[in-house]
């Protein structure tokens, strides 16, 4: 038996597997896998992460929910005439896209669905199930990559799609990781489900652009002792999420974790807002626009203004990708519970740890010395084992 076939498989179950992250994830990992382009953006692929036991890009194995029918292959298709994914690769991977496309299940709730919302959680939970026992996978990561929802309306109103999927991977017994402003772990219907499963997991909300660099600024204003007096903020975006964040109330939610990391690292909120403006036509680009005043020695008043231009869905995707291999490595080393130590992807993470950029780092590569450790050092004191009681 070959080395690649002994090795064990894991499983990234992803949550709207037919997005555009989504199809940018398998269509990455393939393309890397088969050396056609070196793996940009993924900070797992650095050297600090030699020997932490991370599982393989090529043993990834993909499948997931969506409520959407158009296959990855047509998908991808898509994105390659939007600019997203470089010509050719997409042909050239076919095979696992179409592959990958074989695993994706039904989502909801969709109009008319009448299943209640235990139905839902335990049909998810089945479809989890079979993926990882018919193909043979040591383990699965469930990665929440969906549209952002809108806020909750109260602990009265039914449970958002997300917190399903997530109560649907701790029924599979999977670690989970939110890489949305949605709710999905963080509702108190999850919370005390999470603490009782012993299961890793990590959220919430991708920090790929505008926030990545409000993590770097506030920081420097506040070691330099600048005091900054407004914030302000624009983003344009398009896709599915444009449409989504149109929604003032799944705005909302998303613009949540931005505030947070400025009342983090400044130790208050400045004033200003983050606007966010769906326009279509920019499709999967999206530009973020910063107006910062701040005032100098004896109160000189400055401006710095920033303009992040990018593709959010090659922004995201390499960071899934470090996500799903980060986390897995926790769960087989015997970690549990919130993954603090992974805050350096999130605007909202979970625990209490840093909010600069350099600390999260810091503390990132901590945890991948840490997971070079046997199984039963690598947990924290304190931390449960997969399963116990914290």
């Amino acid at each position: 038996m070959s080395a690649s076939l002994s090795r064990p498989r894991v499983g990234v179950w992803l949550v709207g597997a037919r997005g555009s992250v989504a199809t940018t994830v398998v269509t990455g990992c393939a393309a890397v896998t088969a050396g056609l382009h070196p793996p940009t953006g993924m900070v797992t692929e650095h050297p600090s992460f030699t020997g932490s036991g991370l599982p393989a890009l090529s043993d990834l194995v993909f499948g997931g929910h969506d409520t959407l029918d158009c296959p990855l292959p047509k998908r991808a298709e898509t994105l390659t005439a939007g600019g997203v994914l470089p010509p050719g690769v997409a042909t050239a991977v076919g095979a696992e896209l179409a592959a990958a496309d074989r695993e994706i299940r039904p989502g909801g709730p969709t109009s008319g669905d009448t299943r209640t919302e235990a139905e839902l959680i335990a049909a998810f939970a089945d479809d989890i199930r079979d993926f990882v026992h018919r193909n043979e996978l040591a383990r699965a990561v469930v990665v929440n990559v969906a549209s952002t929802e809108p806020a909750s309306q109260g602990p009265d109103a039914p449970l958002p799609a997300s917190t399903l999927y997530a109560l649907a991977a701790l029924r599979a017994g999977c670690p989970y990781v939110n890489f949305t402003p949605s709710e999905g772990m963080h509702h108190t219907a999850a919370a005390s489900e999470a603490e009782r499963s012993g299961l890793p997991y990590a959220g919430r909300d991708g920090k790929t652009g505008q926030t990545l660099l409000r993590a770097v600024l506030g920081p420097m204003f506040a070691q330099r002792a600048l005091t900054v007096r407004a914030w302000s903020g624009t983003n344009l975006l398009g896709g599915g999420d444009g449409a989504a964040l149109a929604d003032p109330a799944a705005a909302a939610a998303k613009n949540a974790g931005k505030e947070r990391v400025l009342a983090d690292t400044l130790g208050t909120v400045p004033e200003g807002e983050v606007h966010i403006d769906d326009v279509p036509a920019l499709g999967d680009w999206k530009t973020a626009w910063d107006h910062i005043a701040f005032d100098g020695f004896l109160g000189t008043r400055m401006v710095l203004q920033t303009i992040w231009q990018g593709c959010d869905s090659a922004l995201a995707a390499p960071l899934v990708l470090d996500l799903a291999r980060l986390t897995a490595r926790a769960h087989e080393a015997g970690v549990s519970g919130p993954l603090t130590d992974l805050g350096f992807f999130f605007k909202d993470p979970v625990g209490d740890g840093p909010a600069a950029l350099g600390e999260q780092y810091a503390a990132l590569v901590a945890f991948g010395e840490r997971l070079r450790a046997p199984s039963s050092t690598a947990r924290r004191p304190g931390d449960a084992a997969p399963g116990e009681r914290s």
